[in-house]
């Protein structure tokens, strides 16, 4: 059985915030987007420790933090102008080019 997925609204480079979790309020810059699992990737947000064998990236091996997904629906963009929590519209322009706008101020969304 397949489902469809909506298209994603939050891409790599975004700024976003979280809304519920123990880290909520923390703003930061999206790493990585894993479309099939609905998660993403916030810098400094959802920092776990993983204890990591030697290797070669980390020779000494040890503790190691790093951020873990977060669900998608519990964060939200953040609106360039007004700089707060956002829902994302599209607008399309003369030529047929679709572009990302805050839904709160109507400003371009950078990607």
């Amino acid at each position: 059985m397949s489902f469809k997925h909506q298209p994603l609204r939050i891409r790599k480079g975004d700024t976003v915030v979280v809304l519920r979790g123990t880290d909520r309020g923390k703003k930061g810059k999206v790493l990585k987007v894993l479309p099939k699992k609905e998660r993403v990737l916030v810098e400094k947000v959802r920092m776990v420790k993983r204890h990591t064998r030697p290797n070669q990236q980390n020779p000494q091996g040890g503790i190691v933090e790093k951020e873990a997904p977060i669900a998608l629906s519990n964060v939200m963009l953040l609106d360039p102008e007004k700089n707060v929590a956002t829902r994302v519209g599209y607008k399309r322009s003369g030529e047929g080019a679709v572009t990302r706008v805050a839904k709160k101020s109507g400003a371009v969304i950078e990607s």
